[in-house]
């Protein structure tokens, strides 16, 4: 194999330092006395410096080992378990959401660290978000009791953490899931029953102990969705005086997967003997039946979307890195406006650099949107102002669909261009970009679906607060374009096809509006991928636009001859192409959308037989 991590961090150095208001993050009380933007490059070249040298030896390890089942136990490549326990140690993972530390990381830096951890070894990274979102949901919902019991040891890489939902009849349907809980003795205790599968970390031999955060119904409970609870159901349970004992959750197999393979992901069972026993997090009310599971499990869910985006969007750009370091090297034809200048090498190609700078664009996009987000969240979290509080969280809302979806569904489509860059070699092995190509397709399928976002976008974004949170979303790119179309020399055809895109999505909107006054429902899932492709679309050339003014100051003000002149000058290039070549789609699916095409509607099961 041939895993070659190929990072650039100037970007990351230009959002939080130029781009987002990282100065307001720092201020708040959480982070004054330990961050600052002086600090942001020494923090990132240690992160990279450590990623680089520590994380990406052990992505071969992954492919050439991969996770395996035996004997009822599951065993992970033997360099992740040192990995696993340095990482949690030296404070990159799970301690940076302890409320009661000090010096922790603020959300969009942790952010950035995922990125680059993810893409040193895209099957290692899973098992420290989902430790981190297991542990977050344990923080927010459970008892002193129940912080004092699990937390430690899964911040310091002792134990780890999964969200255990999909069952074998239920997937993202999860109110139909099967699995029970019964009371005893203890209100707090109640005995599991049941069965997970695709349950990613859901064993292995890397640590001590796994404490599952697990949906169930307790026995009595409403259907559907209300009557579904949320328990921390450990491996092995965790007595009063620290003991471990088995707790009857078994590992009924491990998947073979396309791509991931070093990331376990486990078939348990449990409560086979009658001996599996979980904590109630939250409250149960058993008059009516309803239980807290769906509400607090979406804390963990929201927060894997994002990382999921992300996840996509690292091996997307890592595999767009290795593709431009190799289309520098290769020689290969002769230019068409200069042939007997005799071979060059095939970053020189129109196509080649088209398929690199549709990467590079592209890429530079999600990375702004997922950053974006991050930043709502860290206002939304630690702003002292509750009414900011509040307008953070409805950006939040808006981007969490996008952030997560976006990324996931262009990383296949960006990957196999960087696969045609490489020519033959791209499809081979021994070259990075094909097994970036397994890699990241789960991701457009992790976490609900992306038909499941677009419906999130269109059904419940659209109309939160009766529509008010997604204009006020919207307003914001209406209100950049007021404030700099005029001023923005250079730039005219980019603002033009910014502005018509937001004019062509807010008709998209009405138009969907109105085949729902019609009675034709069935339209809105037919094309609600492609709605979200376009929003993504939309506000990724906002923010595009948004950087490539900051970056076109910096580069006049450097001059060609500066050594940072060709990264500035790269982003005002990434924008032009984007807003030019991808932002276009966006009144093309308006198209589509007033044209009410009825053929999927139309079309019988029978006819997919042929």
């Amino acid at each position: 194999m041939a895993a070659n991590y190929a990072y650039n961090t100037r970007d990351f150095k230009f959002i939080l330092k130029e781009w987002l208001p990282m100065e307001e993050i720092f201020s708040y009380d959480k982070y004054k006395d330990y961050y600052s933007k002086d600090d942001l490059d020494m923090l990132i070249d240690q992160v990279h410096k450590m990623v680089a040298e520590v994380i990406a030896p052990t992505n071969d390890d992954g492919e050439k080992t991969p996770v395996y089942f035996e004997n009822g136990k599951v065993y992970v490549p033997k360099s992740f378990k040192d990995l696993y326990k340095y990482v949690q140690e030296n404070g990159w993972g799970t301690s940076n959401i302890d409320e009661e530390a000090e010096g922790t990381l603020p959300f969009t830096l942790l952010n950035v660290v995922n990125e680059m951890i993810n893409a040193a070894n895209p099957a290692f990274n899973p098992y420290l978000v989902l430790t981190t979102g297991a542990a977050g949901l344990i923080q927010t919902y459970g008892d002193e009791h129940h912080k004092k019991m699990f937390l430690p040891k899964m911040m310091d890489g002792t134990w780890s953490g999964t969200m255990c939902l999909t069952e074998p009849t239920a997937g993202s349907d999860v109110g139909d899931i099967l699995s029970k809980a019964y009371p005893t003795d203890d209100p707090r205790i109640y005995k599991i029953k049941g069965s997970k599968i695709f349950i990613t970390g859901g064993d292995g031999d890397h640590v001590e102990n796994i404490i599952h955060l697990y949906l169930a119904r307790i026995e009595g409970a409403k259907p559907g969705t209300k009557g579904i609870s949320l328990f921390i159901v450990p491996k092995y349970w965790v007595n009063e005086d620290g003991s471990l004992e088995p707790n009857d959750v078994e590992t009924t197999g491990v998947e073979h997967k396309l791509g991931l393979k070093g990331s376990a992901t486990a078939a348990l069972s449990c409560g086979d003997n009658n001996g599996c026993r979980g904590w109630l997090l939250g409250s149960y009310d058993p008059e009516t039946g309803e239980g807290q599971g769906m509400a607090q499990m979406f804390q963990m869910m929201n927060e894997e979307r994002l990382n999921t985006g992300m996840f996509a969007l690292s091996v997307a750009a890592n595999a767009y890195w290795n593709a431009a370091a190799y289309c520098k090297e290769r020689i290969q034809g002769r230019l068409m406006t200069n042939p007997k200048a005799g071979r060059t090498q095939i970053i020189n190609h129109e196509d080649v650099k088209r398929m690199l700078l549709l990467n590079k664009a592209t890429t530079e996009a999600c990375r702004a949107i997922i950053l974006k987000a991050c930043y709502f969240i860290d206002v939304a979290h630690h702003d002292p102002d509750p009414e900011r509080r509040k307008w953070a969280s409805g950006k939040v809302e808006c981007l969490t669909p996008i952030a997560k979806a976006y990324p996931s569904d262009e990383a296949w489509t960006l990957i196999g261009e960087s696969i045609q860059a490489y020519g033959g070699y791209g499809y081979c092995e021994e070259y990075p970009v094909a097994q970036a190509a397994r890699d990241c397709k789960i991701y457009s399928i992790w976490e609900g679906t992306n038909f499941i976002q677009s419906m999130d976008l269109v059904g419940r974004k659209w109309t939160m607060a009766k529509g008010a949170v997604f204009a006020a979303f919207l307003k914001d790119i209406e209100d950049f374009l007021n404030a700099n179309r005029g001023a923005a020399a250079g730039f005219d055809k980019e603002f033009a096809n910014l502005e018509k895109a937001l004019a062509s999505y807010r008709e998209i909107q009405k138009t969907i509006a109105g085949y729902m006054a019609a009675g034709q429902a069935g339209l809105i899932p037919a094309y609600s991928r492609r709605i979200l492709t376009a929003t993504g679309q939309l506000y990724g050339g906002y923010c595009l636009l948004e950087q490539a003014l900051i970056a076109k100051k910096r580069a006049d003000e450097l001059g060609t001859d500066h050594y940072d002149y060709n990264f500035y000058n790269g982003k005002v290039l990434s924008a032009r192409y984007y807003l030019r070549n991808v932002v276009p789609n966006v009144w093309a699916i308006l198209e589509l959308v007033q044209d009410g095409d009825t053929s999927v509607i139309e079309a019988h099961p029978d006819i997919f037989q042929y």
